[in-house]
């Protein structure tokens, strides 16, 4: 883990994308003591940042970092690592843990883990249901006032519909937010990629898209008749989005999230049964990946997570079929982002950031604090047209089980700061 502590720093002439301020000028940004100034001081180091980004630190919902229980996976420290290396200063992380994320004494675990990690904010999401079982709520009361930031089973949805209409209705009570895992496994039970063309011509058992629409299409049912705040994790399918769209129009507390992977890949990536393209929601067909992209264009979907899932190398290398789903993505996010939205000319670098900070930040409703004299400096700096090879090996993660091993990346994050620590995830030229 890099970790420099600065107190007096000045990234100079760079391109600042501010979200929350509509701020888009070149700029040099100064701090002191873990906070922006003015002015810079006299005694400060010089990061020549001409070319670069410095935008507000990236906010990633839905992040699995396996601490407790999965430690040969990853542990918080260096998930938090691989956060930080992909430009992200917070992180909201799922309770499918050994064992959940479902009494206070657990969240606060977690967030002690993180503060000794000191290089990315961890914001712990608690389980719904004591065990994820899906049959018994948690006391969420106390759970936030651990310090919880949203609930969910995440890795199972919750099927029973009384236990998550009263899980809405609580939520409601608390003003918290209710995150699904849309999956009816009756539906999807036995799927291992997406039920279509390509699931019949490798004569694997496929998962029926109507497994994640028919919870939603429930969800939001129940968030209308409870007014609960709900939020739809990794969408993937053009159906689910139109949902999701009409629910906003009607008014109703719903926000939703997608993942990099399902803006780029489609199930033919499948096809090769590399285990690193196994995944929960599947791959989808290309119109889908299509209404994943335009859902961003127009607001339906509010911000990009990674579903950052990381297995160890002999996990995945049991075959295709065997294999537990899920890719890791802190440390590309950015860059397949941008490959999908960027480089293909549908949304500019403003636009992008958007779904990096201010989304996620008004979907947890968390202050995202502008890059203004006074504030922390939670801030990323990037190359928006750096060019980089994705090489696992060189990974911050535990877990090298990505499917982008040898893609081409633009927007390379350079460096990643938090309240006057430095992360020198890159060489810097030009500093001083």
């Amino acid at each position: 883990m890099h970790r420099t502590h600065v107190n007096a720093l000045v990234i100079r002439g760079a391109r600042v994308i501010d979200p929350a301020m509509d701020r888009d000028e070149t700029a040099d940004v100064a701090m002191e003591g873990g906070r922006i100034v003015s002015h810079a001081p006299s005694h400060s180091r010089v990061i020549d940042a001409q070319g670069w980004i410095v935008c507000p630190g990236l906010m990633d919902l839905h992040v699995h970092l396996r601490e407790p229980g999965g430690e040969h996976k990853e542990t918080i420290e260096t998930g938090c690592s691989a956060a930080s290396a992909g430009g992200f200063t917070f992180v909201a992380c799922m309770p499918n843990t050994t064992p959940a994320l479902d009494e206070p004494a657990r969240i606060t675990y977690v967030l002690e883990r993180a503060r000794q990690a000191v290089l990315c904010e961890v914001g712990p999401v608690a389980a719904i249901t004591r065990g994820r079982r899906g049959t018994e709520l948690t006391d969420m009361t106390a759970l936030l006032e651990a310090g919880a930031v949203a609930f969910s089973d995440d890795g199972v949805g919750v099927e029973s519909d009384s236990v998550m209409h009263a899980a809405f209705e609580r939520a409601h009570e608390l003003d918290a937010l209710l995150i699904q895992h849309c999956e009816y496994r009756a539906i999807s039970a036995g799927g291992v990629l997406h039920l279509g063309e390509v699931s019949r011509r490798l004569r694997l058992p496929g998962i029926d898209p109507r497994s994640e629409e028919a919870m939603i299409e429930r969800d939001i049912d129940l968030c209308r008749k409870s007014g609960g705040r709900y939020h739809v994790a990794h969408i993937s399918t053009a159906k689910a989005i139109e949902m999701v769209r009409r629910a906003k129009a009607e008014g109703l507390p719903v926000t939703a999230e997608v993942c990099p992977h399902h803006l780029v890949l489609t199930d033919e990536a499948c096809s090769r049964l590399d285990p690193n393209t196994k995944m929960h929601p599947p791959l989808r067909p290309a119109a889908d990946v299509e209404a994943c992209r335009h859902g961003l264009l127009d607001g339906t979907i509010d911000a990009v997570a990674s579903d950052h899932a990381p297995h160890a190398e002999w996990e995945k290398a049991v075959g295709f079929a065997a294999a537990p789903p899920g890719v890791i993505g802190l440390e590309t996010a950015l860059g397949i982002t941008a490959r999908a939205m960027v480089e293909t000319r549908l949304a500019d670098w403003p636009e992008l950031l958007r779904w990096f900070t201010t989304g996620p930040a008004a979907v947890l409703r968390r202050r995202l604090a502008p890059l203004v004299p006074g504030n922390p400096t939670n801030l990323t700096i990037f190359d928006p047209k750096g060019r980089w090879i994705a090489q696992p090996m060189d990974f911050c993660s535990k877990s090298r089980n990505t499917p982008f091993a040898g893609w081409e990346l633009m927007g390379r994050p350079m460096a990643t700061l938090r309240a006057g620590v430095l992360a020198h995830l890159r060489a810097l030229p030009g500093s001083t």
